[in-house]
């Protein structure tokens, strides 16, 4: 589903990732592990083509992602609606009006229909306890209700591949109870997480591998 061959990426002239390879398949569970600043977050931006290596090539079932590809509107919907990434902190990925319109905005840019697009939304408030909150602008939310609303904002979209930046983060005791039953039940699903995590306590046993960074 998705190899790494010989990644490289540099900020300015500061290498973060150097010759990176790894492959992951279908349903597999990876998690990525390394110390504060070895690249984790730019491995799952380039996962989701918001960054391409300027060395080496990321492919993604069978194409390889570069800039032209994303370009391609269609292609880059279509890849998009299989890759769903949960930020680390919140506020970089949560922007509507309200909470209820988070939760809609995936599935309206893929098409779906009305009925459709509210059964989905109103699961996906329930499952979150962010009912009582749907009409609530994100900005107005504690941290650990705009984490749950960034989930549930993914959970809407239902990707294939799930890619998560620490989604511990901003989250209570009670949060971090729910994290560590839900990634269970993706796993079960049959989908694929690559989670960057200082909590692996909360895979339990559903980690296939683990992709070290330095």
């Amino acid at each position: 589903m998705i190899t790494l061959d010989d990644i490289c990426f540099a900020y300015d002239d500061t290498p973060i990732l150097s010759h990176l390879n790894g492959t992951i398949g279908k349903g597999q569970t990876v998690v990525l592990t390394g110390p504060n600043g070895s690249g984790k977050s730019t491995l799952l931006r380039l996962l989701n083509g918001l960054v391409f290596p300027q060395e080496g090539t990321y492919t993604f079932e069978g194409t390889v992602i570069t800039p032209a590809k994303m370009r391609d509107h269609k292609y880059s919907k279509w890849f998009h609606q299989r890759l769903g990434y949960i930020w680390q902190n919140p506020d970089s990925q949560l922007f509507c009006s309200s909470v209820r319109e988070e939760l809609a905005f995936g599935p309206l840019q893929m098409g779906l229909a009305a009925a459709e697009i509210r059964r989905r939304v109103d699961d996906a408030l329930e499952l979150l306890s962010l009912t009582k909150l749907a009409e609530r602008p994100p900005y107005s939310l504690s941290g650990g209700e705009k984490k749950r609303t960034a989930i549930a904002s993914i959970l809407t979209m239902n990707p294939q591949v799930w890619t998560m930046d620490e989604p511990e983060s901003y989250l209570d005791a009670e949060g971090l109870k729910w994290l560590a039953d839900f990634l269970p039940s993706l796993k079960e699903a049959g989908k694929t997480l690559i989670i960057a995590t200082h909590h692996r306590e909360l895979l339990g046993d559903i980690m296939d591998d683990e992709l070290r960074l330095q």
